[in-house]
């Protein structure tokens, strides 16, 4: 990619000297403080990592692809990659170490899902760029064949009017260390819906930094994790850059076995962004006592008329619903997961798309199965 696309050579040079003098983060780093890379990898390690491999299936018509590790470069490529990649470590290394990656680029509304298919250990870099009243519907697929660090950088750019539906689902992966940051800038009244299906890894990272740039922007965040071993981390952070503006964030975590899952959420309503209304839920269920769960919901508001509220709970399966079902003939494994089935339900209710959904209800079951297993 360093040689197919010179024009970027200055955003490059930024980030390589942004990851010299941050280097790997480490929970030392406030953001970081529950997922500790530093302890599985140095900076070495990271600039040594190859390039993870992409495979793009069922593109409808009328979305544009572009290889990163070809030349001639369209201009909505070199004008968008690298331009809103934010400031972490991760993002720049992905930048910098990648050797190609993959942009798509929808003109109008579009027909039928987008299939990202991620895989190996590497670092490679996704583009997304809606046009003005385009839409879209993305599924991105995370596989479990990685034994060192995957490292993705992806960009989100959505201009006026359009509107992305974009599905994460990453498989379980116990050997890998799976990083993704994702940065997303809208427009004005442009809408960005995503979820995130997450089964663990030896580390897994999301990290989300969404900008509300216009007025009417939307961004509508869900999320199920399931875990009956290893890490899963999702940390957002949506800024209300422009008064109108709207965010909900609903997340739910099951953690069986030795696990660990993390949402951390920050909502920053910035100055003059009058009228922004937030939600956001985090739900968590403890399967057993070697699990752990950890939430924190954040405000940072610096407008007047806002409406924005977050809550986060954390328990294990209600005793008497328990009850009530065994009770009547159900066995217990099966009692108990209709009932984690039931607390997840509304989360996966937020993709739209049939069968994405259903996809990842496929996912979430074998899942559970595991969890459950791995529950005492």
């Amino acid at each position: 990619m360093n040689a197919a696309l010179p024009s970027l050579d200055l955003r490059r040079a930024e980030a390589r000297e942004r990851f010299r003098a941050k280097g790997v983060p480490h929970r030392r780093i406030e953001e970081w403080k529950y997922s500790d890379l530093r302890a599985s990898l140095d900076d070495e390690h990271v600039a040594q990592e190859g390039a993870a491999q992409w495979r793009v299936e069922a593109l409808p018509d009328g979305v544009e692809l572009f290889d990163l590790s070809a030349g001639n470069a369209p201009d909505w490529v070199t004008r968008n990659l690298g331009a809103i990649d934010g400031s972490g470590a991760m993002a720049a290394a992905s930048f910098v170490f990648a050797k190609g990656g993959v942009a798509l680029r929808a003109t109008r509304a579009v027909e039928g899902a987008a299939r990202l298919h991620l895989s190996a250990a590497g670092h490679t870099r996704v583009l997304i760029v809606l046009e003005e009243n385009a839409s879209l519907t993305l599924m991105e697929t995370q596989s479990n064949d990685a034994v060192e660090l995957r490292n993705v950088g992806t960009e989100i750019v959505l201009a006026s009017g359009s509107k992305l539906s974009h599905a994460r689902l990453a498989a379980n992966a116990p050997k890998s260390i799976q990083v993704e940051t994702i940065a997303v800038k809208a427009a004005a009244g442009a809408s960005y819906r995503a979820h995130f299906a997450n089964f663990g890894a030896k580390l897994s990272r999301v990290d989300m930094n969404i900008v509300l740039e216009g007025e009417n922007a939307e961004a509508h965040l869900s999320g199920a994790t399931v875990l009956a071993n290893g890490h899963a981390d999702v940390t957002t952070h949506i800024a209300h850059a422009a008064g109108n503006t709207r965010s909900t964030q609903l997340f739910k975590n099951v953690a069986g076995g030795h696990s660990r899952a993390i949402y951390q959420g920050k909502i920053t309503v910035r100055e003059g962004a009058n009228g922004s209304d937030s939600r956001q839920s985090a739900k968590g269920l403890l399967l057993g006592e070697r699990a752990e769960i950890d939430l924190k919901p954040e405000l940072e508001i610096f407008a007047d008329d806002v409406k924005c509220a977050h809550g986060a709970a954390i328990g294990d399966l209600d005793v008497d619903s328990l009850f009530y079902l065994r009770a009547r003939g159900i066995p217990d494994s099966e009692a108990r997961a209709l009932l984690i089935r039931a607390f997840l339900e509304d989360a996966v209710a937020e993709i739209e798309n049939e069968e994405i959904r259903a996809s990842v209800w496929r996912e979430v079951e074998g899942a559970l199965a595991r969890a459950n297993e791995a529950a005492p």
